[in-house]
């Protein structure tokens, strides 16, 4: 475990280059980014074996990038920073592919025994994924050489399906991820956004369809 691959996304710099200091004196591999973008060129680069995601970074929310790594495939755990500790903000990390919070200001010691407990019962890498690739920074899809610009929800709903390609996603985890804790989500307003992100992924040749299972939820294969 001291050898375990850590990657940060943190916008401040002071903040990150204590936490890249601490870790590195724990033991870890730490890399890190100031940047949504810096942080998926890294992980690609390097699968880590746990991330840490500071929630505001200054190119995307770091939601979307964690529903994004999600999407690219990785299974390591995610652990959010964050200064909202409100509940719906803290469903809201969770339904975006999260397995921690932290609340700033932090203890250190606490921040390395969660990444810890994460380590010891989580699983890192990659998995083959459905092809499509989800951008949090411009909340696009592209397959191939082609690219489709999507709303903020239809990002959401489609990054799951990504993430858990092969797998039926039943209709209650998409409405927790697609839209905020209490929100009113009608049966038809899911459909609707499903058919919409249809006829999106249709402009894009040789994307994967979005599958209905019938009763269940949707299925990207």
């Amino acid at each position: 475990m001291s050898e375990a691959r850590i990657l940060i996304a943190e916008d401040d710099d002071e903040l990150r280059e204590l936490v890249v200091r601490g870790l590195r004196e724990e033991g870890f591999q730490v890399q890190a980014s100031a940047s949504a973008t810096g942080v998926r060129e890294l992980a690609e680069r390097m699968p880590p074996d746990a991330i840490v995601i500071d929630i505001g970074l200054p190119d995307a929310d770091g939601r979307d990038l964690c529903q994004a790594l999600r999407a690219d495939g990785l299974t390591a755990p995610v652990l959010f920073l964050t200064a909202r500790d409100a509940l719906p903000d803290r469903l809201s990390g969770f339904a975006a592919g999260g397995d921690d919070y932290l609340v700033k200001p932090f203890s250190f010691a606490e921040l390395v025994a969660r990444l810890r407990a994460q380590l010891r019962r989580g699983v890192s890498g990659n998995r083959t994924t459905a092809g499509l690739v989800v951008n949090p920074t411009t909340h696009a899809a592209g397959f191939g050489h082609a690219t489709a610009v999507l709303t903020p929800t239809e990002f959401r709903l489609l990054s799951l399906l990504v993430a858990c390609h092969g797998d039926t996603v039943r209709r209650r985890q998409l409405i927790q991820a697609g839209w905020p804790h209490g929100a009113v989500v009608h049966d038809n307003t899911l459909d609707a956004y499903i058919a919409r992100l249809r006829r999106k992924l249709r402009t894009l040749p040789g994307a994967p369809p979005i599958t209905t299972v019938h009763g269940v939820g949707y299925t990207i294969q």
